[in-house]
């Protein structure tokens, strides 16, 4: 299936390819703060359909994930990064349109610990 997602404004738009059957949600300092729920796919399911380059990038502690964010309105729809030498894509499922994402099972991950 294909799910179209956005920042708030629109300044980041993207659709994304997959079977969403559950989220993530981690209590590492950034997610927590956001609220994030997580679904992590292989970045090459993910396309852009505004550029890149809207993206702005926060990084932090051991900085292996580039959290991204809109500069314009501050939603952050997205992160990247790699995992077992496989480039990911952590999207956000609550910057999804039209997605029950209350109905997904959601397991919890210790992000802080990392």
């Amino acid at each position: 299936m294909i799910y179209k997602g956005s920042c708030h404004c629109g300044n980041i738009a993207f659709e994304v390819e997959g079977d969403l059957q559950g989220v993530a949600e981690c209590n590492c300092s950034i997610c927590s703060r956001l609220g994030a729920l997580r679904w992590f796919v292989p970045r090459a399911q993910v396309r852009f359909s505004t550029p890149e380059s809207n993206l702005s990038t926060y990084q932090f502690g051991k900085k292996q994930i580039q959290h991204h964010f809109c500069a314009i309105c501050g939603c952050a729809p997205l992160g990247t990064g790699s995992h077992n030498g496989i480039e990911m894509a952590s999207i956000n499922v609550r910057c999804l349109e039209n997605t029950d994402f209350s109905a997904l099972p959601v397991k919890h991950f210790d992000g802080r610990s990392l």
